[in-house]
């Protein structure tokens, strides 16, 4: 059984790959909910939806968010409404939204309307939010304090950027079956998500990180760096606002207390090895995912590498 903590557009790419080459039922996603917002009265939980989407086979490729071949008719009216249009719904989507919404008003948990929605979409892998409370990230800029998604989508990430918090994480508990994945997983992977705002909110939710901790050697990460920048977005801003260095370095700090492995890409070996020496467990693979081959490669590189047994210390050897 594996499980896999993750936000959005990389971790759906990487998610992607891992149900190329394991069953669907043996996959437990835990998925970030620190973006999800109220739009036009309507719960929206875009980290959700893209690895649903995803899982379901309805993941728009090309945009890497909503679902493929929509319309934005709605949106459009809307707009001549004087409604704010800046974060993009289309219209097949915005029944993701209308039909959760529903739900959580009938009494509904985020965790079962999760599971409803998946179901109804053909999703068999388990699907849970992070939490049922909820949980926002806040980023502080000059401007004021945003949502994520205001900073990330209506202000296209370019204000500096001073903390980042996740507001109610610490009175938030995680959601039924999160922990339990955790610990029962034969392999705990983080997917190549923004450390901050993608994986971050997951591991400010009391009991997480002691989890994660029981059993280092079982758990995998995929570094959303190379090099010193970011794949995609804003991680490498938001890691150095937040004191850690944009490097695979940085990224094995956000994860030192509990992270048995890191997998960096092919371009990154030489800081590889120089990683190595403070202890970490390092393998070096392509990441970077471009098409869908890469995709399944990746998932396999990181499988394999992580199904293999820790070295022995040299103190062991004697």
């Amino acid at each position: 059984m594996i499980t896999v903590l993750t936000g959005g557009t990389g971790g759906a790419k990487f998610v992607d790959g891992l149900r190329q080459v394991a069953p669907q039922e043996e996959l437990t996603i835990i998925v970030n909910t620190g973006d999800d917002l109220v739009w036009w009265g309507l719960y929206t939980a875009p980290d959700l939806d893209s690895i649903i989407y995803m899982l379901a086979g309805k993941l728009s490729q090309e945009r890497g968010w909503g679902v493929k071949g929509d319309t934005f008719f709605c949106q459009n009216a809307m707009g001549q409404l004087g409604q704010p249009i800046w974060f993009n719904v289309g219209d097949r989507d915005l029944a993701t939204h209308i039909f959760r919404s529903k739900l959580l008003a009938e009494g509904k948990t985020l965790s079962e309307a999760t599971s409803e929605i998946a179901t109804r979409l053909g999703v068999k892998a388990c699907i849970l939010p992070m939490s049922d409370s909820r949980v926002e990230t806040r980023v502080l800029t000059p401007v004021g304090d945003l949502s994520f998604e205001e900073y990330f989508v209506q202000r296209w990430y370019q204000d500096p950027v001073e903390s980042v918090r996740f507001a109610g994480a610490a009175e938030a508990k995680p959601a039924p079956g999160v922990i339990e994945a955790i610990r029962s997983a034969d392999l705990v992977l983080l997917a190549p998500s923004n450390p901050i705002t993608s994986i971050g909110p997951i591991l400010a939710l009391p009991g997480i990180r002691e989890a994660l901790r029981e059993n280092r050697s079982r758990i995998a990460a995929v570094s959303p760096i190379v090099g010193a920048n970011a794949v995609t977005g804003p991680a490498g801003i938001l890691m150095a606002a937040q004191g850690f260095a944009v490097s695979i370095a940085g990224v094995g700090d956000c994860y030192r207390d509990f992270l048995g492995l890191l997998v960096v890409d092919s371009s990154d070996a030489a800081a590889a090895e120089s990683l190595r020496k403070t202890g970490l467990r390092v393998h070096c693979t392509p990441t970077i995912m471009q098409k869908p081959g890469d995709r399944v490669a990746l998932a396999k590189s990181v499988l394999g590498a992580a199904k293999q047994p820790p070295p022995r210390a040299e103190s062991e050897r004697a």
